[in-house]
């Protein structure tokens, strides 16, 4: 085998290895199924409009608004840093990028707004997937 056959080999080999695992790694961060009790006294700020509860190890905000409730990963969709809840929005520490309540970019440089959760309310139960 003469060298330059087997360093585009390696290479390619290399290449499609890392394009594979990082499409497995987006395709993990994005999957929750948990449930939160409402009753729960660490889940209280849920009570009451514009209160929010992190959950998921840290990756989810549940924030509860007038109409019901809503989940949004803390994700940021630039390079996977873990964004800040600012009030009115999110913030990303690593590289500016910014985020409105709802989870679309407002700016920087995330190439997509933060991904959607399900919520579902059954009773003092919150069922969130996604």
């Amino acid at each position: 085998m003469d060298r330059k056959y087997f360093l585009k080999t390696t290479c390619a080999a290399c290449g499609v290895t890392a394009t594979l695992a990082f499409l497995d790694g987006c395709s993990k961060q994005s999957q929750v199924n948990f449930t939160l009790d409402l009753s729960a006294p660490a889940n209280s700020a849920l009570a009451h409009n514009g209160g929010y509860v992190i959950a998921n190890s840290g990756s989810v905000i549940v924030i509860k608004e007038s109409t019901g409730y809503s989940a949004l990963s803390l994700i940021c969709t630039h390079q996977g840093c873990t964004v800040n809840f600012t009030g009115s929005g999110f913030a990303c520490p690593c590289h500016g990028g910014t985020y409105n309540i709802n989870g679309a970019v407002t700016g920087g440089p995330p190439p997509a707004p933060l991904t959607k959760y399900t919520v579902t309310e059954s009773g003092t139960t919150l069922t969130i997937t996604g």
